[in-house]
C-alpha cells in the first residue's frame, strides 16, 4: 500500500572513474557498503544503497567509472554502467570539482543525450578548489547538456549533501516503500564482506597490485558454542609476483589486510569475527568469462 505523500524511487550516480560515487553514496547511507580507494575502477558491480527516512525512500544505484574498457571485466563494468542509466527516475552526474571537465565527461553526455531522465550534475570535492573556480565550471558544463539541477558538495566532508538529498526528494514520484526501513543495500552480506577484503588489499599494496584483485569468500559460519562468526577467504590474483605482494615479507602483508578487514566486518555484523585469508593465483582471470562469473561478475543480471 502506498502512503499518501510518501516518495520513492531508483538514482543512478554516474560518472569518471575515482569522482567520489562511492563516498557519497557511503555518506548518505551513514555506513560502508561500497568500498573506497584512490585507484580508479574501485567499484565493479552496481551497488545499491537505500536511504529511507518517514517520507522518502531513496535506492541509490552506484555503478563502475565509465571508461573505455582495456578487458572482459572492463566490458563487463561498461555494460552495467550504461544500463544503470535506464529505468531509473533520476540521474547524477557527479564531477570532480578539481579535475574539470575532462574527455570522459563528453563521452558520458553523449550518453546521456540519448535518454530522457532528468540529470543533476552533481559538482564533487568543492572543498579542494577555490569558490571563484565554480562559476566557470558550471557555465561549461551547462553549454553542452540542460542539467535539471546543478549542486556542489563535498562528499568527503558532507558539504552540501542534504540539500543534495532535498534536491531529490523533488523529482521522485510518489511510490511504495520498496525495502524494509533498516535495510541499507539489496546486495548479501557474502558480498560485502569480499568488498571490504579486497579494499584493504587495494589500501595496503597501493600501485604495487593494479586491478586484478578479486575476492572469493569459501565460508560464513555462525557456531552455536561461541558468539563468533568464523569467515574463511581467498584473495585471487593474476601472477606470481602479486601473490608475494599480498602475502608480503614473513606473511606480513596479508596479516595487515587481514586485521584491517576484520575490524570492518566485525563493524558489519555486530560480533567478534575470526578471519582466514589465503591468496590463490588464476592467470588472466579478467579476461576469462567462465572466471569472471565465478568471481560474481554475471552479465544476465544487469
Amino acid at each position: 500500500m502506498i502512503r499518501t505523500g510518501y516518495k520513492s524511487g531508483f538514482v543512478s550516480i554516474i560518472g569518471r572513474p575515482n569522482v567520489g560515487k562511492s563516498t557519497f553514496l557511503n555518506r548518505v547511507i551513514g555506513q560502508k557498503i561500497a568500498i573506497m580507494s584512490d585507484k580508479p575502477q574501485t567499484t565493479r558491480n552496481k551497488i545499491q544503497g537505500v536511504y529511507t527516512t518517514d517520507d522518502v525512500q531513496i535506492v541509490f544505484i552506484d555503478t563502475p567509472g565509465i571508461h573505455k574498457p582495456k578487458h572482459k571485466l572492463g566490458d563487463f563494468m561498461m555494460k552495467v554502467a550504461q544500463n544503470a542509466l535506464k529505468e531509473v527516475d533520476l540521474i547524477l552526474f557527479m564531477i570532480n570539482a578539481e579535475e574539470g571537465l575532462g574527455r570522459g565527461d563528453a563521452f558520458i553526455i553523449e550518453r546521456l543525450k540519448e535518454i530522457n531522465t532528468p540529470v543533476f550534475l552533481v559538482i564533487n570535492k568543492i572543498d579542494q578548489v577555490h569558490p571563484d573556480e565554480l562559476l566557470p565550471l558550471i557555465d561549461q558544463y551547462k553549454s553542452l547538456y540542460p542539467f535539471a539541477e546543478i549542486v556542489p558538495i563535498s562528499a568527503l566532508q558532507g558539504n552540501n549533501v542534504e540539500t543534495l538529498i532535498e534536491q531529490i526528494k523533488k523529482y521522485l514520484p510518489e511510490g511504495p516503500q520498496y525495502y524494509p526501513a533498516d535495510q541499507v543495500t539489496d546486495h548479501p552480506e557474502r558480498f560485502i564482506i569480499a568488498e571490504l577484503i579486497r579494499e584493504k588489499a587495494l589500501h595496503l599494496t597501493r600501485e604495487e597490485v593494479p586491478h586484478s584483485i578479486a575476492v572469493v569468500i569459501d565460508s560464513i559460519e555462525r557456531r552455536e558454542d561461541s558468539h563468533a562468526v568464523y569467515v574463511g577467504a581467498t584473495i585471487i590474483v593474476e601472477r606470481d609476483s602479486q601473490k608475494g605482494i599480498i602475502i608480503g615479507k614473513q606473511g606480513r602483508m596479508l596479516k595487515e589486510i587481514g586485521q584491517r578487514a576484520r575490524m570492518d566486518i566485525e563493524g558489519l555484523l555486530g560480533s567478534k569475527v575470526f578471519l582466514e585469508l589465503w591468496v590463490k593465483v588464476q592467470k588472466d582471470w579478467r579476461n576469462k568469462l567462465s572466471q569472471l562469473r565465478d568471481f560474481g561478475f554475471r552479465e544476465d543480471e544487469y
